[in-house]
């Protein structure tokens, strides 16, 4: 069945359909990774997103455990090739079967190379796919209108639940967190207290953790006023707190910070970022839109820690007179590289130094 990519600049990909059939709006961004589609589709940061994947074959290992939630979050899945035949000894079945059972609309036969250059050039732009017969010009101002809106309280979880262990007590608050996380705290030990994004400040900080994890999460930072006000009082607590992509934003504009959005974000598996105390460099793999403008942090507050090589912009904060620090990259990289794996267990010291 033909499919159409319409974007919001009047341009048109003509394809072939995968998965649903149904039409859906949302914005178009590409990921660069070459592996690891699966952890994409089921990233919670990417609700309200469509992905296109720019490597050209995608779905070649099928669909394996290898997930971040229990369901898909995309709005849409643009590909160049989606592999029919699945080969792996996980494989659980194809991809194409995983979209149409996950009702995620996509497309594939198109030039995603010529999509993407086009994203570079011009920015993240509002997409639609569609199997309807529909007229270009009719539809182009439902999707420039097209708004991302609330989407951590759409992802987070319903409520809390806990990961037992034997070591320190660890409060995540779900923003949109990928399952990786507090799956790398609980194989450090950790007894992990997972909590829904509108969880008071109190009542997190009345269990006594010995530290607290802020995770990843979708959309627009500034749209999160009341969590922000909830992270203002996480942060006077003197508790020690580390901070990922969605929650190291926020944690900045707790405290005085601005954000803006990016012209097309980073989302990709290969992102170097460099570390200002050592020099070092990190492969990381990253997933964000916006990026926290240094310039307007309050010096006597925080200072940057990490710096993307590619590009110049902030990866990390390292806060002044306080056991917190924030990273823009994912530590727990999956998909992606383990070389900052290590950022986990300097929050475990950290908590052990509290």
């Amino acid at each position: 069945m033909q499919a159409k990519l319409i974007l919001e600049d009047g341009t048109v990909f003509t394809g072939a359909s995968i998965g649903s059939t149904r039409t859906t709006i949302s914005e178009i961004v590409f990921n660069t990774s070459m592996t690891g589609y699966l952890e994409v589709l089921t990233d919670p940061s990417y609700a309200g997103q469509a992905v296109a994947m720019t490597y050209p074959l995608i779905g070649n290992y099928g669909v394996t455990p290898d997930m971040e939630s229990g369901r898909s979050w995309v709005d849409g899945y643009i590909v160049r090739e989606l592999s029919r035949q699945a080969s792996n000894f996980r494989c659980e079945g194809s991809l194409s079967d995983f979209l149409l059972a996950q009702d995620i609309p996509g497309i594939c036969g198109i030039d995603t190379r010529a999509l993407v250059k086009l994203l570079r050039d011009k920015g993240t732009m509002n997409g639609m796919i569609t199997t309807e017969a529909v007229e270009v010009g009719e539809v182009l101002p439902q999707i420039r209108a097209y708004e991302v809106g609330d989407v951590v309280s759409r992802v987070t979880c319903r409520k809390s639940t806990v990961l037992p262990g034997k070591g320190y007590r660890v409060a995540l608050l779900d923003l949109g967190a990928k399952k990786s996380i507090a799956q790398a705290l609980n194989e450090r030990g950790c007894e992990v207290t997972v909590y829904p994004a509108h969880t008071p400040a109190q009542r997190i900080l009345d269990s006594m953790p010995d530290g607290i994890m802020l995770s990843n999460g979708p959309g627009d930072p500034k749209s999160c006023t009341d969590i922000i006000e909830q992270i203002k009082l996480l942060y006077e607590s003197d508790v020690p707190i580390f901070a990922i992509c969605l929650g190291h934003q926020l944690m900045a504009l707790a405290n005085g910070a601005d954000t803006h959005k990016m012209k097309y974000g980073h989302r990709g598996g290969n992102h170097p970022v460099k570390d200002a105390e050592t020099g070092r460099v990190y492969i990381s793999s990253q997933n964000h839109g916006y990026v926290v403008d240094v310039e307007s942090l309050p010096k006597d507050v925080a200072v940057p820690s990490f710096t993307n090589v590619n590009d110049g912009t902030n990866e990390g904060l390292r806060y002044l007179n306080k056991n917190i620090f924030t990273v823009q990259f994912h530590p727990e990289a999956s998909p992606g590289p383990l070389d900052s794996g290590v950022l986990f267990d300097r929050f475990i010291e950290m908590m052990g130094d509290a």
